[in-house]
């Protein structure tokens, strides 16, 4: 995965807003991270932190920082998040400081869920699931689609399939040995 680019994006709502969360993920996600902080804070576990543009040192804004290291992440790679102030100005600025690190790319739609499914982070029916939770419109929806992305819905198709081919196993069995009973 080392040749892969680092790939941030926006990953909240739509600005203005009270918080804003800018992720990062691969290789250079941790270098990307040192440059707009100054430091990796402990994995897991959220930092408050002084954000500042790597060209010139001007403050940006001051945000919780979150370090997670691969493969234990969400996308299996080097994953680090700011959770911001979500106004434009805010925003922007970062992602256009992140814009001008070597190796760093804006992300495109779905790039951090289809590299989370590439890792075996996530199965077919958990990414089916998140898209689904993310466009719920009702609590049914919603509730449906977080019990496909919990794999709860993919675990009771498998329980149906392992019973479909027990019960394929037995009648081949009864077949080929019926002239025995």
């Amino acid at each position: 995965m080392s040749d892969r680019s680092t790939i941030f994006a926006l990953s909240s709502g739509r600005p203005p807003a009270a918080i804003a969360v800018v992720r990062v993920s691969g290789p250079q996600a941790g270098v990307a991270l040192e440059k707009l902080i100054g430091r990796l804070p402990e994995p897991r576990k959220a930092a408050l932190a002084r954000v500042r543009d790597p060209a010139d040192g001007e403050p940006i804004d001051e945000a919780l920082a979150l370090w997670f290291p691969g493969p234990r992440s969400e996308t299996g790679e080097d994953v680090a998040e700011l959770q911001l102030h979500g106004g434009h100005a805010v925003i922007a600025a970062v992602l256009e400081a992140l814009g001008t690190m070597p190796g760093c790319r804006l992300a495109e739609p779905g790039e951090f869920t289809r590299r989370a499914f590439e890792a075996g982070q996530l199965d077919l029916t958990e990414v089916e699931g998140l898209g689904d939770l993310i466009a719920a419109e009702t609590s049914a929806q919603r509730r449906q689609a977080f019990r496909q992305l919990k794999g709860l819905i993919g675990d009771r198709a498998e329980t149906w399939r392992q019973r479909l081919v027990e019960a394929l196993a037995l009648v081949e069995a009864r077949i080929d040995f019926s002239d025995e009973a």
